[in-house]
């Protein structure tokens, strides 16, 4: 497709100096921070101006990328109802509706009508944006805590209802985080934030009808404080953790006005997660166990230093990291991950608690994603779980504890039909530079209509996603949306490189911090790998990243561009991009910024901010070949409270002043979301019909083969 770009705007330069460790950092674009004031909204609603004249000769492929992603979206549809009390809870959602209905009818009554207890359309009624966030029924089934955010700040109010009456209380808090009711259903315990730093830092106490309490405040500013229940419902558990120490409070339920114990004390670098059953804590942890384990102590220990009195139940794997566990009466589940998959490994407890006999619930496909659903019920025989595949749709199974058979309650239905043979996925494994094996996950389409069989010839384009932080490992399940991409013969692949979770916290640690590099020559030996073995052309190659994942699209442009491959990369999306590293982390006053030093590195130190320094995007795009800057789409929120709008407009502003060549360089701004983009799902479609149709049109898909 050809087009011609208009004029770009310009952004003043008004440099701002900051000098630090015998150095100064400039930074001619800081004005754009004021968010609000005339000229920065001016320039953003110039920019998106020029990003709309510049995609204007993609609209038709827009509205045609629209209609076929929803022509394989139910869009009346159901979830898999499940018990919690004496109630059955569903949601619905409406054609034409962007958002679910929550319902639910007596359990003991499986004809009795459905009654809303929560219709988020209504609550978006009048409102550019609409996100619900913490949502909880009270034990007997009279009350509903619910909070919401009609900005995209992530800043949540709170809501309590009478199910009886459809009435709201008069009970209320803002800036509230999660939510916990007590055994009496009167009382509830919510978490609040920091009003500058968005760090959860409180706990109250609400009796409805009363003013909440303040029971706890967390004054470490590495610590957010997070509040639930164990799974028999008997403790409410205060968990206060960074992003690599934890330690949790305890309550008893039934009593709420008593004060929250400590389980155990905080030790850096150690993890713990506790549930209950009979008298026992049982604890996943990496106390002494890289990989983590589980273990178990009788209640009793708590406010002592009772890690030696911890018995383990689930020695620690040499290979398979334990990602957590699920506990009931009779029987427990495992999540490990065997070669960076998830196994769900059963259980049978035995009268005292210890482990009996276990099950692999196993799956058949390369790359997938398993996880147990919703499992409400302590007392049940029977255990929930989804999965779901690159190949196949997600499903929700129910495992028999008894039987050990796993049927299929529900599979997402896909309009127009879906041949899972049509398509393959594989799972690869390449030496990166230093020798460390990566894997990665791909899709194609084996044939394409109109187009040769897949084989490994580099002919097809490369779209290839990365992430790589904060131990996060990719999830690889289903996209009816990524049909789109796959039909029209991309092969589509998933980085999974150091700095995510998909082999533990080792993993994690050899792409964080001051080996933070790793994660970024990870994702160009994996280009180089998949095109120099046939899985796409190496001409025809677009990334994508968003978040800690668009700081790894800036970095891998100027690190492949100072390794003298200026042309690696053909077409760029980078969402939401954690682009502007030293003005961010330098900033304490900004949200989260004190908690990241544990996933980047403290610039207040002089090591710390030479290395980061080295790979922050902004400040190193004069490493870029000027004539060979590969097309881009850069795209942000104005009310995005994890990775500030201005981040992505200044690093865009100063690529500008750089590049000589003709490829578009494109910035649009959502003016009334956060860091997710759209909340609605029919306006975040057309944010991807959006961005599917700037990769079409850059790696050359002529309109005769869409």
């Amino acid at each position: 497709m050809s087009h011609t770009l208009p004029t770009p705007p310009v952004a003043e330069r008004k440099p701002k100096t900051t000098p630090i460790h015998n150095t100064e950092l400039v930074d001619d674009y800081a004005w754009l921070r004021e968010k609000g004031a005339p000229e920065v909204t001016a320039y953003l609603e110039a920019e998106n101006a020029y990003t709309a004249a510049a995609m204007e000769d993609t609209t038709a492929l827009q509205a045609q990328l629209y209609d076929e992603i929803l022509s394989h979206i139910k869009e009346d549809d159901v979830s898999v109802p499940y018990r919690d009390g004496e109630w059955i809870y569903l949601s619905r959602t409406a054609k034409g509706s962007q958002y679910p209905i929550f319902l639910r009818r007596p359990a003991s009554t499986p004809d009795a009508p459905e009654e809303v207890i929560l219709d988020v359309n209504a609550l978006a009624e009048g409102q550019p944006f609409m996100s619900l966030g913490a949502i909880g029924v009270s034990p007997d089934g009279n009350l509903l805590a619910y909070t919401t955010d009609n900005t995209g700040f992530r800043q949540y109010t709170l809501h309590i209802r009478n199910l009886t009456t459809k009435t709201e209380f008069p009970d209320t808090a803002e800036r509230v985080g999660s939510i916990a009711w007590a055994a009496s259903s009167t009382t509830l315990f919510f978490t609040t934030e920091d009003d500058q730093t968005k760090r959860q830092d409180q706990l109250h106490r609400l009796n409805i009808g009363q003013p909440p309490v303040l029971v706890f405040t967390e004054p470490d500013e590495r610590f957010n404080l997070g509040v639930g229940r164990t799974s028999d419902r008997k403790y409410i558990l205060l968990d206060s953790g960074s992003h690599t120490t934890n330690e949790i409070h305890i309550l008893e339920s039934a009593t709420p006005e008593d004060a929250f114990r400590l389980f155990a004390p905080r030790v850096d670098d150690e993890e713990y997660h506790v549930d209950h059953r009979d008298g026992y804590f049982y604890i996943h942890t990496n106390h002494q166990a890289e990989l983590f384990r589980l273990m178990r102590v009788p209640i009793g220990f708590e406010d002592a230093d009772q890690r030696a009195f911890w018995e383990e139940v689930l020695p620690k794997s040499k290979d398979a990291p334990l990602q957590d566990f699920d506990l009931f009466q009779n029987f427990l589940v495992t999540n490990y991950r065997e070669a960076g998959l998830p196994v769900l490994r059963v259980f049978a407890l035995t009268p005292d608690g210890t482990l009996g006999a276990s099950n692999d619930i196993r799956f058949p496909d390369p790359a997938y994603a398993a996880s147990g659903d919703v499992n409400r019920d302590f007392n049940t025989t029977v255990y929930r779980y989804n999965y779901q595949s690159l190949v196949r749709p997600a499903s929700i199974f129910e495992y028999d504890t008894l039987t050990h058979t796993s049927t299929l309650l529900k599979q997402q239905e896909v309009p127009g039909g879906f041949d899972a043979s049509l398509y393959n996925s594989e799972r690869l494994w390449f030496p990166a530079t230093d020798g460390t094996k990566i894997p990665i996950s791909l899709i194609y389409r084996r044939e394409v209509p109109g187009q040769a069989a897949f084989h490994k010839d580099s002919t097809r384009p490369l779209y290839l996603y990365g992430y790589g932080s904060y131990g996060y490992p990719l999830p690889l399940g289903f996209s009816v949306s990524r049909l789109s991409l796959l039909d029209r013969g991309i092969v589509i692949a998933y980085a999974h490189i150091r700095g995510g979770g998909e082999l533990g916290d080792p993993w994690h640690d050899a792409g964080k911090m001051m080996v933070k590099r790793n994660t970024f020559t990870d994702f160009i030996d994996a280009t180089e790998f998949l095109t120099s073995n046939g899985y796409g052309d190496p001409t025809r190659v677009a990334i994508e990243g968003g978040s800690a994942g668009g700081l790894l699209m800036g970095a891998v442009l100027n690190i492949a561009a100072e390794q003298g491959k200026p042309n690696l990369f053909r077409a760029v999306l980078s969402h939401v991009p954690f682009v502007d590293v030293m003005n961010t982390m330098l900033d304490a006053s900004l949200p989260l910024t004190v908690a990241e030093y544990e996933e980047w590195g403290n610039p207040n130190e002089p090591e710390a901010f030479a290395y980061m320094r080295s790979y922050s995007p902004y400040d190193n795009l004069d490493k870029l070949s000027p004539g060979a800057i590969p097309s881009m789409l850069v795209k942000t929120s104005l009310n995005d409270s994890q990775v500030m709008y201005w981040e992505p407009a200044k690093y865009v502003a100063k690529l500008r002043t750089l590049k000589t060549n003709a490829t578009p360089l494109l910035l649009h701004i959502n003016m009334d979301a956060g860091h997710g983009g759209a909340s609605g799902r029919y306006d975040y479609l057309k944010e991807i019909a959006f961005d599917y149709a700037f990769l079409l049109r850059e790696l050359g898909i002529e309109p005769s083969q869409t």
